[in-house]
């Protein structure tokens, strides 16, 4: 099984929806998925994820499956923090927690990083548990019972499906923590996504086991042929 993460186009977040250019982007991404065919689209139930996978449907006329768990606004509940001025924000974008989430003592903690005294008072622990729930559950579904004492799968029906799905940024760091077995403030701390960014996982099946290696991340070539402008940072087009 190959999966595609895809985030979300260039949004407007009230109404929840997209902006033109991330209309484009949805575009962009649909050809470069039906290029090579898709077996399953699943997306948020958040508008601006499936207006981003509706091209992609249409073209390959497959029917979008919403995964509610999927949704940023569940992990916005978990993964923030209150910063001085008492706003809330995710916490990997919290300049005390980004401190945290690279110190040895959070790193020391592996899986269990969100023992850390610091954490005392969040959510953290309770979405790390619920998103690998949802996780699993997913996989099992597709055919892959993850082993997470091990840090692999177990391909029970292995498949040649390609898979993706349209989600978010903030809910995407829980979910290539949890599907990859790497603690969150890594992922969190060292990777990102881009508008409609593809990240390509692969779940190849040797002796009925699997460890999904990621092929790509928030890669988005599909921006470049279409001659769309790549935004990487805040004021930042390269």
């Amino acid at each position: 099984m190959l999966l595609f993460y895809v985030r979300h186009g260039d949004p407007i977040y009230s109404p929840d929806s997209l902006t033109d250019l991330g209309k484009r982007q949805a575009e962009a991404v649909a050809k470069r998925l039906a290029a090579h065919g898709i077996d399953r689209i699943f997306a948020s139930t958040s508008n601006r994820a499936i207006l981003t996978a509706k091209p992609t449907s249409e073209i390959t006329k497959k029917e979008i499956e919403l995964l509610d768990f999927c949704n940023e606004g569940h992990v916005w509940n978990e993964f923030t923090t209150l910063n001085e001025e008492g706003r809330k924000n995710w916490a990997f974008a919290d300049n005390t927690m980004r401190k945290l989430f690279v110190s040895r003592e959070v790193r020391e903690l592996g899986d269990k990083w969100y023992e850390h005294p610091a954490f005392q008072g969040t959510k953290f622990r309770e979405g790390v548990e619920r998103v690998n729930r949802e996780v699993d559950q997913l996989f099992l579904s597709l055919g892959y019972e993850h082993i997470r004492e091990e840090s692999i799968y177990k391909a029970v029906r292995p498949t040649d499906e390609r898979v993706a799905i349209f989600a978010h940024q903030g809910f995407g760091m829980s979910f290539l923590s949890s599907v990859l077995d790497i603690p969150y403030p890594q992922i969190s701390m060292h990777f990102d996504m881009g508008h409609t960014g593809m990240t390509v996982i692969d779940f190849r099946e040797t002796d009925g086991m699997v460890v999904p290696k990621v092929l790509m991340v928030s890669n988005d070539s599909h921006i470049y042929r279409e001659g769309l402008p790549t935004q990487y940072l805040p004021g930042t087009w390269i």
